[in-house]
């Protein structure tokens, strides 16, 4: 069974965009995740920040994340299958 790279990959940017979103908010108000979000979100997403804006970047940024690596596994995922004959089963 092959995979449709475009779809899966719109399908993990809109889980970790939407994953952000959510988190971002809810550090905001309550402090939960601050340290994963100062960690992770901050270091690798310029302009990044617990805050509203920050968390509509966090948004835009995680859907074009996992937009990209879903793509990408989607697809090395059809070339290993057609390369191994899993195609077939």
């Amino acid at each position: 069974m092959k995979l449709r790279p475009i779809f899966l990959g719109t399908a993990l940017g809109i889980v970790w965009g939407v994953s952000l979103f959510i988190t971002t908010w809810l550090s905001f108000f309550t402090g939960y995740a601050e340290l994963f979000l100062k960690t992770l979100a901050e270091s690798i997403y310029p302009g990044y920040s617990i805050s509203p804006v920050g968390s509509f970047l966090g948004l835009l940024y995680g859907f074009l994340d996992g937009l990209i690596s879903g793509f990408f596994i989607g697809w090395i995922y059809n070339k290993l299958v057609t390369t191994t004959g899993g195609d077939n089963a």
